[in-house]
């Protein structure tokens, strides 16, 4: 197994060993550094990329098209919706629902999860998937996978700044897959020469090139 699928599953491993941070643990009725998110919250959030992945791996192919990644996020409600809106709101409550498990609890669920996943992987097809919170289209399992895995690179650096610890480190090869397609996502928001000169000229750099 190689790419994408041994970059989630690393990409997952050290966020299930954040799980298990003592000052995770301790903060875990904190407010985060995230607007309306505790750290629990916050944590069972970036933990669900992990849970969420079994489903994709048992629920039948799906008839609605297949788009690109960066077609998913144009498409995607979530990006840019306000702090209050619905589909923020009941994301706020996932994570809040998953994290009532508990840190414990839900650190020794995840553990489980990402070990059946190393070994369900491999063998996993390539096909069509789709979250029906997506809206009427799929994406393929992989580029499924390549989300799941910006999920747990950001919520990773959310976490590990809400609680003052180092963001975990990663394998280049999972910076890298993350750092392109934020940029290609950004690059459609906010037009090629916007993030060009964010990443070339100060001097002419816009205030802003957020993909989300």
């Amino acid at each position: 197994m190689s790419g994408i699928r041994d970059d989630f599953l690393s990409a997952a491993r050290s966020a299930a060993a954040l799980l298990r941070d003592p000052a995770v643990t301790a903060a875990w009725e904190e407010p985060s550094a995230l607007p309306e998110f505790g750290v629990g919250a916050l944590a069972g959030h970036m933990v669900n990329q992990i849970l969420l992945v079994p489903r994709l791996l048992e629920d039948p192919v799906p008839e609605e098209p297949v788009v690109s990644l960066v077609d998913h996020y144009g498409r995607s409600l979530w990006v840019d919706a306000g702090l209050d809106d619905e589909v923020n709101v009941t994301i706020r409550l996932g994570g809040e629902q998953i994290a009532a498990e508990g840190p414990r609890a839900l650190a020794e669920h995840v553990d489980s999860v990402v070990e059946e996943l190393a070994v369900r992987l491999p063998s996993a097809p390539e096909r069509p998937v789709r979250f029906p919170w997506w809206g009427p289209w799929s994406l393929t399992f992989d580029d499924a996978l390549v989300t799941r895995t910006v999920e747990l690179v950001v919520h990773s650096d959310d976490l590990a700044v809400s609680v003052g610890v180092p963001t975990p480190p990663l394998p280049e090869s999972v910076v890298d897959r993350v750092i392109v397609l934020l940029s290609k996502v950004a690059a459609r928001r906010h037009g090629p020469t916007a993030v060009l000169r964010a990443l070339s000229r100060a001097e002419r750099a816009p205030s802003n090139i957020t993909a989300f």
